[in-house]
């Protein structure tokens, strides 16, 4: 059974805060490269945290200019990453996304 937008997209969320936190990828060229996802939903995804209550900031890394740096999540809010990172697996396979960190 396909999944419904609304769930599609809470996953994608949950996924690209799992790829940040994690470290495989805080960057919207890195989270593009391990998931596949296009470049504007990488960006629209990461927008749309905070509807989760996700707090999610770039970092600025220190002495670089022209936005070069990471993306960090400051604050989980509601979700569980101790959930996330159990269920990781399942939520790329069923995006159709690669594993994280294979």
């Amino acid at each position: 059974m396909p999944l419904s937008k609304t769930r599609t997209s809470f996953y994608r969320r949950l996924y690209v805060a799992h790829l940040i936190d994690t470290g495989l990828a805080a960057s919207v060229p890195a989270i593009v490269e391990i998931s596949g996802m296009p470049r504007r939903t990488a960006q629209d995804t990461l927008a749309a945290l905070g509807e989760l209550d996700i707090r999610c900031e770039f970092e600025q890394s220190e002495g670089e200019r022209h936005q070069i740096g990471r993306y960090v999540i400051r604050d989980w809010g509601p979700i569980s990453p101790a959930w996330l990172e159990r269920h990781a697996g399942e939520i790329a396979e069923a995006l159709g996304y690669p594993l994280p960190g294979a």
